[in-house]
């Protein structure tokens, strides 16, 4: 119950106190940091905003509403931008300058008069700092970058919205590309801005590793946007997702000056959607180029085997006189010298000797011959083995060739109707215009 004496206050009297000890106390002006939670910029040019406070858990400790009046928010926004590189948005840290004060009808408000755009530079940065140090005390910051590359990356999972004019221009850039590589990317949607960003990502990263083994890497891209909206690419969740993915990850998300944490984790890096595209190509021609010089060197060995091959035979053949005169001459010294040593009584001996000299005469040639059969069918062997192989002897089997505009056509997906090609045969040449084409489905 209420004392005898004592005051009672009407609730706009203790508003009113509460209003003139504030302006007693705090009259000054206030260096404050906070985070933006909310920032709305309204019609009048008045820019309304929730500050808050964190511990390192997280957890929010304080909040206060604050308001930047017109006259200021026009001179404060562009000069921020300037700057940092990004509007005033809710998630940045922020150093402002306010004076306190207190309604009684709205109660109590900070009034923000200036800001130091490098202190949220450099609370950007240590942020990121601090993400890239605890990767790398966990030991995975280097994880995604040291799996091997994919030498033909044609099962692509890519990561974006479905909407993003990015992604339009990845599709468009592999689908369009001048060799003629098929790719068969496959669209795992996701928020790419926002604060839905880093879960929706993460989502995507577990729904693509429940069919890991349909995929040689993924894709992650988004279009350009202002600087202010890469913060949600700056998380520590979605960087360790990332860094210890099984897959070799490609991020494109559209930006050139800065790097985000989720750019230094991945194992390429690109600045555009249609720069990860080009990668992509750009692998598959290399891979393409080795095949060829593999395929050019299999040729040069077999002909350089053939050649030898012939210039052996060809020496062996021009010796083979020699040979026989030499080993006969040789025979008919040694006969000529044995004779001479033992004298006129042993014209037997010598008889043997003439027969097996006369006997060896007619076997060298015989056993040459042979040898010199078995190398040319040797011979033959490896040019039948050529001639299997090229394109005229398939051809001669009764397969033939389509061309269209000097290119060797793969699939129905590259002849529009009414297309002219060129139909090459073993013992010529026509020419055809495609009526109608259709496609040849996996389980026919």
């Amino acid at each position: 119950m209420q004392e005898r004496g004592e005051h009672i206050y009407t609730l706009t009297e203790l508003n009113l106190d509460i209003r003139e000890a504030l302006s007693h106390t705090h009259p000054d002006e206030y260096w404050v940091c906070a985070e933006i939670s909310e920032c709305h910029p309204n019609r009048n040019g008045h820019c309304y905003l929730e500050l808050i406070d964190k511990d390192r858990q997280g957890r929010t400790t304080a909040r206060q509403r604050a308001i930047i009046w017109s006259n200021t928010y026009s001179l404060l926004q562009p000069y921020f931008e300037q700057v940092t590189g990004q509007r005033l948005t809710a998630g940045i840290k922020v150093l402002v300058l306010v004076t306190v004060t207190y309604h009684e009808l709205y109660g109590m408000s900070l009034t923000i008069h200036d800001i130091n755009p490098t202190y949220t530079i450099g609370e950007a940065a240590r942020r990121r700092a601090e993400i890239i140090a605890q990767l790398e005390e966990d030991g995975t910051i280097n994880d995604n970058k040291e799996l091997p590359l994919p030498m033909l990356p044609q099962r692509i999972a890519v990561i974006s919205s479905s909407t993003a004019a990015g992604y339009g221009d990845f599709i468009d850039q592999l689908q369009g590309n001048s060799y003629g590589y098929i790719f068969y990317p496959v669209l795992f949607t996701a928020v790419m801005q926002g604060d839905r960003t880093e879960a929706s990502i993460i989502e995507a990263l577990n729904r693509i590793h429940a069919h890991i083994e349909h995929f040689d890497c993924v894709v992650i891209i988004r279009g350009g946007g202002s600087t202010s909206e890469l913060s949600c690419f700056d998380t520590y969740p979605l960087a360790t997702n990332a860094a210890q993915f099984p897959l070799p990850i490609v991020v494109g998300i559209g930006h050139e000056r800065d790097e985000t944490v989720l750019d230094y984790v991945a194992a390429v890096r690109v600045k555009t959607p249609t720069a990860a595209a080009e990668w992509l190509i750009e692998r598959m021609r290399l891979a393409d180029l080795a095949t060829q010089a593999l395929r050019q060197q299999v040729v040069d060995i077999v002909s350089n085997r053939l050649q030898q091959e012939k210039s052996y035979m060809q020496q062996l053949a021009g010796n083979i006189p020699y040979m026989v005169a030499q080993r006969v001459h040789n025979e008919t010294i040694r006969l000529q010298n044995w004779t001479h040593s033992i004298g006129s009584n042993t014209s037997e001996r010598i008889a043997h000797e003439h027969n097996r000299l006369s006997l060896l005469s007619h076997l060298l040639p015989e056993r040459t011959i042979t040898r010199l059969r078995h190398e040319q069918q040797h011979l033959d062997n490896l040019a039948n083995t050529i001639a299997l192989l090229s394109p005229d002897a398939t051809l001669a089997r009764g397969y033939s060739l389509v061309t269209h505009n000097n290119k060797v056509v793969r699939s129905v997906d590259n002849l529009p109707t009414d297309t002219p090609v060129e139909i090459h045969m073993v013992d010529g040449t026509a020419q055809a215009h495609i009526k109608n084409t259709s496609k040849k489905h996996d389980n026919e």
